[in-house]
């Protein structure tokens, strides 16, 4: 299989916030404040351009940056399809790094929850052979009702369909049970271990790719530094591990992960194949802050 990828998601301004240690309430930590594009959707968007993918993103910003995205889209291998939203600014997302790597949330997902069937015609899916949905796209009806829409047109062509669910605290809050009756049916879901436990309420590993493989045709859970597994109903059938490196911010390792193993399978690589090259897209993720990937590369940390 091969073919253009066309990626659905959000756009964010992601501000990461690295304080010099614990944050101190009610006073002042010295901190490294950096703002950079972002976004799940337009992180896997990019992570497959650098990765020579024809790959296409759909998705809604403000009216007054859609000029500044294009163009950054553009320089980054990646088609822009985007609305530009007269009400709405762009979204925005605080990252908190902790000292170990892992972070929190802030977000304001602003144009991106005026995402509407407009911005998603059937003619986006023209020569694509895998359609990318970010979960963050169907956590607000209008949003979910255009992305739904449009994967309801995928299956009638027969277009594949991958599902990363985003976020535990968005799929808590709209209950696991209604995501998968969202997205059963789609042939790919790229879960996280906490999602794929939250999703099924099974605590074992091979449950848990058991469970999600009567709703999705293939399955992958991410473990982070355990690696990776490959399944469906049947259970597991591939499980890989991660190389030892030096984690610097785990934002958009799992975007990454996605980006790499879709660009290796629509080349025509194996299942084997496909996931060592989203092990080696996540751990380098990893290796860099923000979410994606640096214009030069970015620096390879030693083996930890």
């Amino acid at each position: 299989m091969s073919g253009r990828v066309l990626v659905v998601g959000d756009v964010m301004t992601d501000v990461i916030v690295i304080p010099d240690g614990p944050i101190i309430k009610g006073s002042d930590r010295r901190a490294s404040v950096r703002s950079r594009p972002g976004g799940s959707g337009a992180n896997q968007a990019v992570w497959l351009g650098a990765m020579d993918a024809d790959v296409w993103f759909a998705a809604r910003v403000g009216a007054a940056d859609r000029s500044m995205y294009e163009n950054y889209f553009r320089g980054r291998g990646v088609m822009p399809m985007l609305a530009g939203d007269s009400e709405q600014p762009s979204g925005v997302l605080v990252t908190l790094v902790d000292p170990d790597g892992e972070r929190s949330f802030l977000t304001d997902r602003g144009a991106n929850l005026n995402l509407c069937a407009a911005d998603l015609n059937e003619s986006l899916l023209d020569g694509v052979s895998l359609v990318m949905v970010s979960g963050y796209s169907l956590f607000a009806p209008g949003p979910r009702a255009a992305v739904l829409g449009l994967l309801a047109r995928a299956k009638a062509r027969g277009v594949a369909i991958a599902i990363d669910p985003a976020s535990t605290g968005f799929l808590t809050d709209i209950g696991p049970r209604q995501f998968l009756d969202w997205t059963a049916g789609a042939d790919w879901i790229f879960a996280n271990a906490e999602e794929a436990e939250l999703l099924t309420g099974a605590a074992g590993l091979e449950d848990q790719v058991r469970a999600l493989g009567t709703c999705f045709a293939n399955v992958i859970v991410k473990r982070g530094r355990l690696g990776a597994v490959l399944g469906g109903s049947d259970g597991i059938r591939l499980d890989l591990p991660a190389p030892s490196v030096i984690m610097r911010d785990s934002t958009g390792a799992g975007d990454a992960f996605a980006a790499g193993f879709i660009a290796a399978f629509l080349d025509g690589q194996d299942e084997a194949a496909a996931m060592k090259a989203g092990i080696a897209a996540g751990a380098r993720a990893v290796q860099v802050i923000g979410g994606q990937p640096q214009e030069d590369g970015g620096p390879t940390a030693p083996a930890g």
